[in-house]
């Protein structure tokens, strides 16, 4: 049964991502986010740990200590700024590229309307991203980026932020 909700939620979301891709003109990104999910690296770990209100990627860390899902899903989805951090390069932190960027605020906003369900509102993914930001392991300039789509979405609502012109301004105004 879990990985029948599991499979569920996880093409719920991608739904989600792909609608807001559209409206964010990476339609091709919003098609290929999150495949790897279906892969049984990820998908076996995160059905077995599945709870529905947040991520089971935080419940295998919490019994394994890891999440083998995570690390298999971080290495090969270029929308996580994880993916971007290397410890041993000059630059640890790169800016991500403009259509990765932006298919993460698509991924961010459609994980918080999932987990939070009725209780999402446009305040919320800011508020998440001010009480979670991790500096040391995203640039600076991205991490600039998606707090200002974030505040824009808390101000404007979704349908007045996330649109190509939008997001290509506020893309080139913090990260280029």
């Amino acid at each position: 049964m879990k990985a029948i909700k599991h499979f569920n939620l996880i093409t719920k979301h991608k739904w989600i991502v792909f609608k807001l891709c559209l409206k964010a003109g990476i339609p091709f990104r919003g098609l290929m986010h999150d495949l790897s999910k279906y892969s049984p690296t990820e998908f076996i770990e995160s059905a077995k740990f599945y709870v529905g209100d947040h991520s089971p990627i935080t419940e295998a860390k919490k019994a394994n200590g890891y999440s083998k899902a995570w690390l298999h899903h971080k290495g090969r989805n270029k929308h996580h700024y994880e993916y971007w951090y290397d410890a041993k390069a000059p630059d640890k932190t790169p800016v991500i590229p403009y259509k990765y960027a932006v298919e993460m605020v698509c991924d961010t906003l459609a994980a918080g309307k999932i987990y939070l369900g009725k209780n999402w509102n446009n305040n919320s993914q800011l508020a998440y991203w001010l009480r979670t930001k991790d500096l040391e392991y995203i640039n600076l300039k991205t991490a600039d980026f998606l707090e200002a789509v974030y505040t824009e979405v808390s101000k404007n609502g979704i349908d007045k932020t996330i649109n190509k012109a939008n997001l290509k301004k506020l893309y080139n105004k913090y990260c280029e």
